[in-house]
């Protein structure tokens, strides 16, 4: 109040306090000259008006925070992050099952609010973010050291539907590996469903690859298998035994462009909440690796109009709607 008196500038000010300018001027605009858009009797700033409006402030009633713990909304939350949701599918969920009432329409922002409020022993202990880690790592190009193949069919090549992704049958592959790369399993998504199985493998060699795979898409009927996209990994020289044996076309992507199998790095970077990275992957048994693999079946996806990658491929599979409820999601949790 004295250095407004003064004529010092907000800069000047925000030095001398050792304060942003931003703090400074937000609070000459709350308080200085006009109150609430009224005329002052005093001009310039006034401390003890200013104090005095602001403990009115706060003794103001304000809305009830919609997450508190008597609400009956923070349950049902808690029930979808648990199985695996992010809070923005929790929230587009909620909203659909729910669309002429509010009190069940929130926000993702607000569920990480109040996740982030909890004390960070308990947010841990709960699990109820996928993703662990606070800042993205630096991406660097190295050689991974297993060899490179000629001679191989092109992604270039591939028919313009499996582009446009509005029929099935077409999918993304990769292996995610454990503990310094002595385990494997393999992953397989739909790129229209986004509909995901995982296979076990004893080791990451292109034999156990092949029967593992051609196991994997023989329990499809031939509608739902007709190409499979993938790197240039040496896991995959048998691929033209595995095109004649499940009746696919493997077509392989650009070295170094993880972009043109970008559905299978988003699933990896999700399978890493349940396959941790530096772990023995081979103590995952079969039916653990389907159990996995149906929790992310069954999140809602914004890309699919909030439905689950299940009910998108078995609507596809079966010939008619599949719909699921919250208590088939509390089941899978």
């Amino acid at each position: 109040m004295a250095w407004v008196r003064q004529g010092l500038s907000a800069r000047q000010i925000a030095r001398e306090l050792q304060r942003a300018q931003s703090i400074i001027t937000r609070e000459l605009r709350r308080n200085g000259r006009a109150l609430i858009g009224r005329p002052r009797k005093v001009p310039g700033y006034d401390a003890a008006l200013a104090q005095q409006r602001a403990v009115g402030l706060r003794q103001r009633p304000r809305r009830p925070r919609k997450l508190r713990g008597d609400a009956a909304l923070w349950p049902e939350v808690l029930i979808l992050l648990r199985a695996g949701w992010s809070p923005q599918q929790a929230s587009l969920k909620l909203r659909r099952l729910h669309p002429d009432d509010s009190a069940w329409h929130v926000s993702h922002e607000t569920i990480y609010r109040a996740l982030y409020a909890m004390p960070r022993g308990e947010l841990r202990r709960q699990i109820l973010l996928r993703h662990k880690r606070a800042a993205r790592r630096p991406q660097r190009r190295t050689p991974d050291g297993r060899g490179r193949m000629t001679d191989l069919p092109s992604i270039h090549d591939r028919p313009p539907e499996v582009e446009e992704r509005l029929l099935p049958g077409h999918w993304e592959g990769d292996l995610i590996k454990g503990a310094r790369n002595q385990s494997s399993v393999g992953v397989l998504v739909c790129r229209q469903s986004l509909f995901v199985m995982l296979v076990r493998l004893p080791d990451a060699t292109a034999q156990s690859v092949l029967e593992g795979f051609t196991q994997a898409f023989a329990r499809l009927p031939p509608r739902l298998r007709k190409t499979l996209t993938y790197d240039q990994g040496k896991e995959m020289a048998l691929h033209r035994q595995l095109s004649k044996g499940v009746g696919l076309n493997v077509y392989f992507a650009d070295p170094h462009s993880p972009w043109q199998r970008g559905r299978c790095e988003n699933i990896n970077g999700l399978l890493r909440q349940y396959l941790p990275k530096g772990t023995d992957l081979s103590v995952h048994s079969q039916r653990d690796l389907d159990r996995i693999a149906w929790r992310l079946n069954m999140r809602p996806r914004v890309s699919l109009d909030v439905r689950m990658p299940a009910e998108v491929f078995l609507e596809r599979l079966y010939g008619r709607p599949v719909n699921f409820s919250i208590e088939d999601v509390i089941a899978v949790g």
